[in-house]
């Protein structure tokens, strides 16, 4: 899935530069058995993301096996931390392998269940919040993680121009969550928000 050329996204990523063995494993295994990541250019920008506001509590929202939540935990200081989460405890502990070979599993919090209710079960603010879930609950995070973020910190979500299907006007549950998602993001007068049409479009939300 995704709204770029496939020109594009492949030049995009033959220009990433060379990145952890267990990242490219992740990769392989996501391609051969369907589960959906951000990729490594999406990945690198998280993690760019996160160290361009010296982000130290990351909340991620949706972790599958954990590709994303290694791009960001290789970002925070080794005293950050990571929130890692997924409705799937076999998923949790896949990526928990994956995480130790990376040699992040001391910055990553493992938590399994719903991420919009996991999000109320830890105290704090963060820096960054990553939504990733089930697409029909996108609203939802928009009224969970915006209190939750700090003030100069960030909400970015995956999948939010939905392969195009935003903008046609489709009427699936799915993409009309995405849509008021992103009126959300956009209306809300304590964020300032941009869509990076790369991969199948992540916006990158800044708490005023």
């Amino acid at each position: 899935m995704g709204i770029l050329d496939e020109d594009v996204a492949r030049y995009l990523d033959d220009l990433a530069p060379d990145r952890l063995d267990v990242l490219r494993e992740q990769e392989e295994v996501a391609r051969r058995r369907r589960i959906p990541i951000v990729g490594p250019i999406v990945g690198r920008w998280l993690h760019q993301l996160a160290r361009m506001i010296g982000a130290r509590r990351v909340f991620e929202m949706g972790s599958a096996i954990g590709y994303s939540t290694i791009w960001l935990a290789l970002a925070v200081p080794e005293d950050g931390i990571v929130y890692y989460t997924d409705g799937d405890p076999t998923n949790a502990r896949e990526a928990l392998g994956y995480f130790q070979r990376a040699g992040v599993a001391d910055r990553v919090r493992i938590l399994v269940g719903d991420a919009v209710k996991l999000l109320d079960q830890v105290e704090g603010e963060f820096d960054l919040i990553f939504n990733d879930v089930d697409k029909h609950q996108y609203p939802d995070v928009f009224r969970k993680a915006v209190p939750r973020l700090r003030r100069g910190g960030l909400l970015v979500a995956d999948n939010v121009l939905w392969g195009g299907r935003v903008a046609r006007g489709e009427t699936d549950p799915d993409t009309l969550a995405i849509r008021e998602f992103n009126r959300l993001i956009f209306s809300a007068p304590d964020l300032l928000t941009t869509i990076i049409p790369l991969r199948d479009g992540v916006s990158v939300s800044l708490k005023l």
